[in-house]
């Protein structure tokens, strides 16, 4: 038997950029490594589209030898995994690159991206690691603890203010009401995770408000359940400055309900606006809706194609 190709993962320290690369290399069998890219200065202020020596900036990362293939993420990702090809590297890119994709072997982007090729793969939501056998195991290892929790169980994923979305004190309130009167009129059970980017005041309010009423909220410490809860859920509630929470949550077989905020992204506005038009979400509006719906995911198609177009 040959040996599995040598692959890495280049990206910046995003999680949402290093999970979508990480779920697609999991579902196309390969065991990258992860190699973050930190640009040294001055570059990290300048755009790596600009960087004369794509390379240079990020090299305490790219210790040679050169892998067989890399998975980049992002558009810094992109600009070194275009100049690492010119080293005989096979580059796969996640997300659009914003440079020339026929710079790749494959480029995997989601529809509200606006870019075809003849090496682009398109797919509906954002890569992820969410699968039925993740979804399986963690149900089991959280069965017990959600157990005395009312049924239906919400799961509720909020994420924070990103520069297009505000998630500050206030929204959180609205939010973290909207949620307790979807308790009281429909005697649901609810369970909640903040995320990175979530503000600590919001993470308070929505204890203050929910607590009370028999919600369970994750305070950041112990085993993360954001898996169990997905698993676990009759419904999920995600609030939409998250391509990537949504993403995840569409994965299961779950109602998705999307949790507005104020502000607006286009691109976000074309992610949500597609899975309306599928069917697959509804907007959040303060009570519990349930649908026959079935899992969304995309991941494994895209890393079938990688494999196809890689020869692997």
């Amino acid at each position: 038997m040959s040996a599995p190709p040598r692959s890495w993962i280049l990206s910046e320290g995003y999680a949402g950029l290093q999970t979508q690369a990480i779920g697609l290399a999991e579902a196309a069998g390969l065991a990258p490594e992860l190699r973050t890219l930190i640009p040294r200065a001055p570059w990290r202020w300048i755009s790596a589209k600009a960087w004369p020596a794509p390379l240079k900036p990020v090299r305490d990362a790219l210790t040679p030898p050169w892998p067989d293939i890399a998975i980049t993420c992002g558009g810094t990702g992109g600009v070194v995994g275009a100049a690492l090809r010119r080293h005989g590297v096979a580059v796969v890119q996640v997300q659009h690159p914003r440079i020339d994709p026929r710079q790749f072997e494959v480029v995997v982007v989601n529809r509200h991206d606006d870019l075809t090729g003849p090496n682009v793969v398109v797919t509906r939501t954002a890569l992820h690691r969410v699968t039925p056998e993740r979804l399986a195991a963690a149900a089991e290892a959280w069965r017990e603890r959600f157990a005395a929790l009312p049924r239906p169980l919400v799961a509720v994923l909020v994420g924070g203010s990103n520069g297009r979305f505000r998630l500050d004190a206030a929204v959180g309130r609205r939010l973290a009401e909207d949620l307790a009167g979807m308790m009281r009129a429909d005697r649901v059970g609810l369970v909640l995770t903040p995320s990175r980017r979530t503000d600590p005041a919001v993470v308070r309010t929505l204890t203050e408000v929910l607590a009370p009423l028999g919600a369970w909220i994750w305070d950041g410490t112990g085993e993360n359940p954001y898996f169990g809860m997905l698993a676990l859920a009759d419904a999920v509630v995600a609030t939409v400055d998250s391509v990537s929470m949504v993403s995840e949550a569409v994965a299961t077989s779950a109602p998705v309900l999307v949790a507005d905020l104020p502000g607006s992204s286009r691109r976000i506005g074309r992610f949500a606006a597609g899975l309306l038009a599928d069917g697959r979400v509804r907007r959040f509006a303060g009570r519990l809706e349930l649908w026959p719906t079935a899992p969304l995911d995309d991941t494994a198609m895209a890393a079938a194609e990688v494999r196809r177009r890689l020869g692997l």
